[in-house]
Order: structure tokens, then sequence, then C-alpha cells
């Protein structure tokens, strides 16, 4: 599984962007996206990377990390095979850079690294004044 995330770049503080990730490629369970489960993460510099958002295959529910929770909205389409990441009202501290992850087993930790198998090579957000 290929994951490219797309959609980063330089935003004022309090302005939006959308980020994507397109996924191409079959799991080694022989899966396709619309049967993984899909997350975001991020890793600021000097921190560890931490989970911003996650949807589970299954039922399309979603869930963020208190800290862009009503700023942030994870989507899929999965006939684009693609994920999304609508943030609005950006602040200093959601500047890092951001991983799209995904999991290929119905992920049982689904907020922490270890629950998902692949992941991208990451797009930066960078927030200024």
């Amino acid at each position: 599984v290929e994951l490219v995330e797309s959609g980063g770049g330089l935003v004022q503080a309090g302005g939006s962007l959308r980020l994507s990730c397109t996924a191409s490629g079959r799991s080694a369970n022989g899966r396709t996206f619309g049967t993984y489960d899909m997350g975001w993460f991020r890793q600021a510099p000097g921190k560890e990377r931490e989970f911003v958002a996650g949807i589970k295959w299954s039922d399309g529910s979603t869930y963020y990390a208190d800290s862009v929770k009503g700023r942030f909205t994870i989507s899929r389409d999965n006939a684009k095979n693609t994920l999304y990441l609508q943030m609005n009202s950006l602040k200093h501290e959601d500047a890092a850079i951001y991983y799209c992850s995904a999991d290929s087993s119905a992920c049982s930790d689904c907020e922490t690294e270890g629950g998902f198998d692949y992941w991208g090579q990451g797009t930066q957000v960078t927030v200024s004044s």
C-alpha cells in the first residue's frame, strides 16, 4: 500500500487547509482502501508523533484528538481511494508534518501509531501569524 499526502502549505492563523491522502495498491492481506481504517497523525519539531483524527471503514465513524475537535474534519471518498482532513481555525500549535496512516485489519488501538500498518511520507503544515 502506498499513501501519498498533499495539500500542506503555509497558512495564516485562523485560516484553513484541506489535506488529502491518496492510496494505491493492496495490503498484504489483499484488502483495498475501502476496507482500511484510516488516520491522520502529526509531528511537530522536537515532539512525539501524535494522533489527530481517525475514521473507521465499517461504519464511517470518526474520532478526534481533543485538541482538534470542532475545528478539524476527517472524511473519505472510497471511489477515489482518498482520505481528507479539513482543518479550520488553524492555530500556531497545529504546525507540524501531517501523516496519513492505514490499517488493513480493523485497528484495535486506533489512536496510537502501533494501530496502523502503513504510512505516508508526510506533508508540512506551517501556520504564520
